[in-house]
């Protein structure tokens, strides 16, 4: 009948760093342990499980086959405590606070605002997340996270944020040849930029041929990111999302066309854990993300 009792934790990180560096010293020494002490751990394993696990090699060590089976499954397990170990620190700092958020809204909105976070919160180091995937309120992974519906979490305090909307745009040289009285002229002296997304979409596509039929397709694109670049570059018109294009338009660098309607493109949501969260800070970045989405609406 096989062994089922485990080992003592200090025989397998004893294994295990001597297994990852060859070396019985040199664990010793990682260790802060004498060469002895880590010889008599391993002697004690070997007991343990019934097996030699290391033979010599010149003047270090090299597992058997039994010492590799162990050692991918010793070195596996000791990452994740590690990494556990990791994620509570992180946890525990009070300066660190998680955001998920859409790429293209992280990009374009949500950017600049981090820059006044760090005014009134100057020891502020935010984890900024474009992993959808990972939006679920944890309190360990995620602090905060901004999506397009609600999360319906229990235990989540959430609430809108922001309202999106495709608007056109253009870099400030070529919208000041597209005079906005005369949008049937444009398609002579400028082509459209869109995601493919958007063109084969039952919502947006028919958007698009009803109000921008008059421009020619200049490019298509599969990221929104590579979409405000190439507006930004004066390529062409762009139908983009409002909060993507917020600090470039800001800045001055993009220049929103009143030729062409906008479209409705959905809400933006905000979470954050019920009551009192890990940290104050998490509450002052969640109160401050709203606020300033109140003064950009």
């Amino acid at each position: 009948m096989p062994n089922t009792r485990l080992p003592s934790l200090r025989f397998l990180i004893g294994f295990e760093a001597a297994a990852r560096l060859g070396n019985y010293s040199r664990a010793a020494d990682e260790l802060c342990l004498s060469q002895s002490a880590i010889s008599h751990q391993i002697a004690q394993l070997e007991q343990h499980v019934g097996q030699p696990l290391f033979r010599r090699q010149g003047r270090g060590v090299e597992l058997t086959v039994a010492g590799r089976l162990l050692f991918e499954s010793v070195g596996k397990s000791l990452d994740q405590i590690r990494g556990g170990l990791a994620r509570i620190e992180t946890y525990m700092d009070e300066h660190l606070v998680t955001v998920v958020c859409p790429a293209p809204i992280a990009h374009g909105w949500l950017q600049p605002r981090l820059d006044l976070l760090h005014r009134a919160h100057p020891r502020l180091v935010p984890i900024v997340s474009v992993d959808e995937t990972a939006r679920y309120i944890d309190e360990l992974d995620v602090d905060i996270a901004i999506t397009r519906e609600p999360l319906k979490q229990q235990g989540v305090h959430e609430v809108p944020l922001l309202d999106d909307a495709l608007i056109a745009v253009a870099a400030p040289a070529l919208a000041a040849r597209l005079p906005a009285s005369k949008p049937e002229v444009h398609g002579e002296r400028a082509g459209l930029l869109c995601l493919e997304d958007d063109l084969t979409s039952e919502d947006i596509g028919p958007f698009i041929r009803e109000h921008f039929a008059g421009l020619p397709r200049r490019a298509i694109y599969d990221d929104p990111r590579l979409l405000l670049d190439a507006c930004l570059r004066g390529r062409g018109v762009a139908l983009l999302s409002r909060l993507m294009a917020d600090d470039a338009l800001r800045e001055g660098s993009l220049k929103r066309l009143k030729a062409y309607p906008a479209r409705p493109a959905g809400r933006l949501w905000i979470s954050r854990i019920e009551g009192e969260p890990r940290m104050p800070l998490v509450k002052d970045v969640f109160d401050g993300l709203l606020a300033y989405a109140a003064a950009s609406s």
